[in-house]
């Protein structure tokens, strides 16, 4: 079998996770990014990354792995052997524009282009590619070599076989790839993420809940439930005949929140500053990196413990 071969565009927090993801899975991995210290600094922190998970049970061979890193001096050197290429660059349209222009001339025809946006939908920044049937996104979670779920969106133009063959190399290194079906802003993960944050904003600027407590609503109550599933398989299991049962016994009162759903007004500037405000806290850049470390552990740990868990009905 002919070695599989990843180039990783963009090379902050989400292109090394990218990189860890593809290397532990046992593929060449080449990355590259503009800013010279950044790429000078990329190889050892991915392998750090390596070795912070084997310590967790989740790297077999971390030092097996951080030797299929490879560092690039430019954009067409990384992509030019690549079968899969995943951008990790700015969030701006026009830089993402730019280094798919770029890449689409460099790497193998048969190669998928994916890009990490979290906003951006494909069609904005690949319309006027030749390439632009082997375009698409694949938007991880923060941080993706922690938590597996991938949002793969094609645009109008991508052609499906490359999107199934983006969802089975996603499959194959260990990610869940969740396939959206068409364009939409902020794909699906973010629509949930902005419903729940939304009304956590209403809640704490209408004095009905603190900051704090309102997290410990969701850190010790539905996300323990969220950690391993989603919200119709817990609606399913909240009613003893089920997810139609479920909806027969709450609708109405679900129709009478939606007739007080929060307003966009939500996110004024005076009203998310006050629950902001409530939050109260103002940690420095390095205190953030040390939660954000703090994070990472708790999150390998978990990581761990659901791949030793049994499936519903056993093992």
């Amino acid at each position: 079998m002919n070695e599989q071969r990843a180039a990783i565009v963009g090379t902050g927090l989400i292109g090394r996770a990218w990189a860890n993801v593809f290397a532990r899975a046992g593929w060449r991995v080449t990355m590259w990014d503009p800013d010279a210290a950044q790429r000078g600094a990329a190889a050892g922190l991915v392998a750090q990354s390596l070795r912070d998970l084997a310590a967790h049970g989740l790297v077999s061979d971390p030092e097996a792995a951080a030797a299929r890193l490879h560092v690039a001096a430019t954009l067409a050197e990384a992509v030019r052997d690549a079968h899969y290429v995943q951008e990790s660059g700015p969030e701006v349209q026009a830089v993402k524009a730019q280094t798919f222009a770029e890449m689409d001339a460099a790497a193998p025809a048969e190669a998928v282009l994916a890009s990490s946006t979290s906003a951006i939908v494909a069609s904005r920044f690949t319309e006027g590619l030749k390439g632009r049937m082997r375009c698409l996104v694949a938007h991880p979670v923060n941080p993706p070599h922690l938590v597996p779920v991938v949002e793969v969106c094609g645009a109008p133009w991508t052609d499906a076989a490359v999107k199934q063959r983006a969802i089975e190399v996603l499959r194959g290194v260990g990610q869940v790839p969740i396939d959206v079906r068409r364009e939409i802003d902020g794909f699906v993960l973010n629509r949930l993420q902005v419903a729940l944050l939304t009304e956590a904003f209403r809640l704490v600027q209408d004095g009905v809940v603190s900051p704090e407590d309102l997290d410990h609503t969701i850190a010790d109550g539905l996300g323990l439930r969220w950690a391993f599933m989603g919200p119709f398989e817990t609606i399913e299991l909240n009613a003893p005949a089920g997810t139609a049962d479920y909806c027969r016994r709450y609708v109405d009162w679900f129709r009478r929140y939606m007739a007080d759903a929060p307003p966009a007004s939500v996110w004024d500037d005076a009203q998310w500053q006050r629950a902001a405000a409530a939050w109260g806290r103002t940690p420095t850049p390095a205190q953030i990196a040390d939660r954000s470390r703090w994070r990472d552990r708790r999150l390998a740990a978990l990581v761990a413990h659901k791949r030793g868990q049994p499936g519903p009905g056993g093992a």
